[in-house]
């Protein structure tokens, strides 16, 4: 059973079948448990690992999975997508502790759900005519939204999916990946990109230009995706993780568009042929890695 008292979506992006073709399509090294857990085998710093994104983990065949995998000699990185302080039995040490994600639900009155500042900046959104298109993400790596994605992450200094990982996911989902733009007139202001995996999506990346944010560009796009969404079938959409401290604006219009949090299971090291011998360094607090 999953160490969580928290509803978990069908399967995480990262775990989607969806993700495991687009891997496929760039040739990672990926094998799956017994449990259809997801791994992907990287070398870091001239070291073999095994890493288990967001994976929903049986806490009662772990072991055995890993060792079926042949997988019982490599040391492993699990960050799980549910709080599994448990870990810490099989002598796994926590080193990074757990974030919160926010996610929508998409079924219902989605707009009752939204804060009222929310719903008025989406209203004011609504009247500044503003062109919203909507199309399959295009395959040539240099569309807008891509573009001022990895302009914004070179300056930021923080890394995310490679494009070509976002294109390959494209490409081997045809119609799973959804890019909506806002223009005024011809010139695009705002863009987000929302990538289907079964009932659930997931907001993958956006960019708004000034004039963008002054318009609310972002509240019209995230309004369209979610009824297209909804229409399609899709019951929630994930907003990615919310961080109060660094991020506030974020955080605010995350959870103002009606969104919930629930906690992950922080990130893991594990090298089962330790045992437990690392247990006791315990580098950051077992209470941390628990569900606040």
């Amino acid at each position: 059973m999953l160490d969580a008292n928290f509803p978990l979506p069908t399967k995480p992006l990262h775990q989607s079948r969806e993700c495991a073709q687009a891997l496929d399509l760039v040739a990672a090294d990926t094998t799956t448990l017994a449990d259809g857990t997801l791994v992907v085998r990287r070398t870091l710093a001239k070291m073999p690992v095994a890493m288990l994104p967001r994976a929903q983990i049986p806490q009662n065949f772990l072991k055995d999975s890993i060792k079926a995998a042949g997988l019982q000699r490599t040391v492993l990185a699990i960050t799980p997508d549910h709080p599994a302080p448990w870990l810490a039995n099989l002598g796994a040490v926590a080193v990074m502790s757990p974030v919160h994600v926010a996610t929508l639900d998409l079924m219902g009155d989605m707009r009752a759900r939204m804060h009222q500042k929310w719903r008025n900046r989406l209203r004011f959104a609504e009247r500044q005519n503003l062109r919203i298109t909507r199309q399959n993400l295009p395959s040539k790596p240099n569309n807008w939204l891509l573009l001022q994605d990895q302009r914004q992450q070179g300056a930021r200094g923080y890394s995310a999916w490679s494009e070509a990982l976002t294109l390959a996911y494209a490409k081997a989902n045809r119609g799973s990946a959804k890019l909506f733009t806002a223009f005024d007139g011809k010139t695009p202001v705002a863009a987000m990109l929302f990538l289907r995996h079964g009932d659930s999506a997931t907001y993958h990346v956006g960019h708004a230009t000034d004039e963008g944010r002054a318009c609310s560009a972002h509240n019209l796009l995230l309004w369209e995706g979610m009824n297209w969404l909804a229409s399609k079938g899709v019951t929630s959409l994930e907003l990615g993780q919310v961080n109060t401290d660094r991020t506030p604006g974020l955080a605010r219009f995350k959870l103002g568009a009606g969104a919930t949090l629930r906690p992950l299971g922080g990130t893991w090291i594990w090298w089962p042929p330790l045992g437990r011998t690392l247990s006791p360094l315990k580098l950051l607090d077992r209470k941390l890695m628990r569900a606040s």
